[in-house]
């Protein structure tokens, strides 16, 4: 009897791990080619970086010698950018908190799992084209200026 109760949840045992490995990969997939693509144009990603958070070169070169990937620099900026911290705030609960994952960092900034903004941050960036986040409805994701808003018609419109 014990053989057959093995025998059977363990295959369901590896479903259940095989699909929500699944599932996290898919969250921060679009990271890898973004890394590729900033490597190999540094000098454009810094431009970009600049351009789109509206930083000087200082504070991009302090962020990028201390991370190990552009994306981690994007990353970190962004986050400073949707949970309305500052950088170094950001950096700083990057370092304590290194190896849990860009989620847990998030949350820990008041970005909430599930949220509109959670969602955007997973499904990709929008530094480069074609980063899933110029794609459908996350396309104006970028700024802070709709972030919490709905376009309902609520009774304060």
């Amino acid at each position: 009897m014990k053989l057959q109760k093995t025998l059977f949840i363990v295959p369901i045992l590896f479903l259940f791990v095989s699909s929500s490995t699944a599932v996290i990969a898919g969250d921060f997939a679009w990271i890898p080619d973004f890394n590729r693509k900033a490597e190999a144009d540094l000098p454009g990603f810094r431009a970009s970086l600049s351009a789109r958070f509206n930083i000087g070169a200082v504070q991009i070169d302090a962020i990028l010698t201390n991370v190990p990937s552009p994306a981690d620099a994007y990353m970190i900026f962004h986050l400073g950018e949707m949970s309305g911290k500052p950088v170094d705030y950001v950096f700083g609960q990057y370092k304590t908190g290194k190896g849990k994952g860009w989620g847990v960092l998030a949350k820990s900034l008041g970005i909430k799992p599930g949220s509109q903004e959670f969602h955007a941050l997973k499904q990709g960036h929008d530094l480069y084209k074609g980063g899933n986040f110029d794609k459908g409805k996350n396309a104006n994701m970028g700024s802070n200026n709709d972030i919490g808003r709905g376009k309902g018609k609520g009774k304060n419109k």
